[in-house]
């Protein structure tokens, strides 16, 4: 269907719009970060010059060299952890037939309801009774929990979508079902499996309330908690504020920049059909 002029032209400055809207802010930090910080106010001004020495000192007095360790740490093992009991799980969901499958599937998806606030408290005295407060584990752990049900959704569904005809060729071939997930059909789910890894690696990477509550030890703290101790002894250093939440979300955005024709096509498709 064609669409006239008119209404093309005002569908590209309603998206322009947006996007003014949803850049600016991003634009005004860029420009403190970058602005010395005897001239930093926390306006949006351009800067008489160009700062970079604000990052190097950012990064050394916010203590960021500790802090984004423990986030990599922390995500790269909720991450791989979460893809492979959601692929076991969704596969499981998607393709095999045991009793009670559709029960125990929308039990799990309870999960993708309840925020942490809600059970956060009676986790932190579980995890403290276990020793795992003030350990990786105790960042790990319940984070894995908290993204298991939304992979295991995304999974199945992917997992559903895969021609039957290649497992059951597979199957006739004499293929388990544990090689049909790993060297069938996981391989063809990569954009997919690479969109889970993208989503989950983002949100675990902005867990504020998780690592808040769970550790108090400096050595492990995230990134994100790190900002907030480093905003609460730098309140009104714009300049350095800036520049270390440009570094927090720094990681993020260049994973996404490497990985959005892969996410594009998961968020669209997953496996080629």
């Amino acid at each position: 269907m064609k669409i006239s002029r008119l209404e093309a032209g005002f569908n590209y400055a309603v998206l322009s719009l947006f996007t003014i809207s949803a850049l600016l802010p991003l634009v005004g930090v860029v420009l403190s970060a970058l602005t010395p910080r005897a001239e930093a106010t926390g306006g949006l001004a351009i800067p008489s010059s160009l700062a970079w020495s604000n990052f190097k000192a950012a990064w050394a007095e916010g203590h960021f060299t500790v802090y984004m360790r423990s986030s990599v740490i922390v995500t790269v093992a909720v991450v791989a952890l979460t893809v492979a009991l959601a692929s076991a799980a969704g596969y499981g969901f998607a393709r095999l037939d045991f009793p009670g499958s559709t029960p125990l599937f929308f039990l799990l998806l309870i999960g993708l309801m309840l925020p942490a606030e809600a059970f956060i408290i009676p986790l932190y005295y579980n995890l403290r009774g276990m020793g795992l407060t003030n350990t990786y584990w105790g960042l790990i752990a319940p984070q894995v929990a908290q993204s298991l049900a939304f992979g295991t959704f995304w999974m199945r569904n992917n997992f559903k979508q895969f021609p039957t005809s290649i497992i059951e060729a597979a199957r006739l071939d004499g293929a388990s079902e544990w090689r049909l997930m790993w060297q069938v059909a996981l391989p063809a789910l990569r954009p997919a499996v690479l969109t889970m890894c993208l989503l989950l690696g983002m949100w675990t990477w902005n867990e504020f309330l998780i690592p808040l509550v769970m550790v108090t030890d400096e050595s492990l703290r995230t990134a994100p908690l790190g900002m907030a101790f480093f905003q609460g002894r730098r309140s009104t250093d714009y300049a350095l504020l800036a520049a270390g939440g440009m570094i927090v979300a720094a990681p993020v955005v260049i994973a996404y920049a490497f990985a959005q024709k892969h996410f594009v096509r998961g968020m669209l498709g997953g496996a080629s059909r």
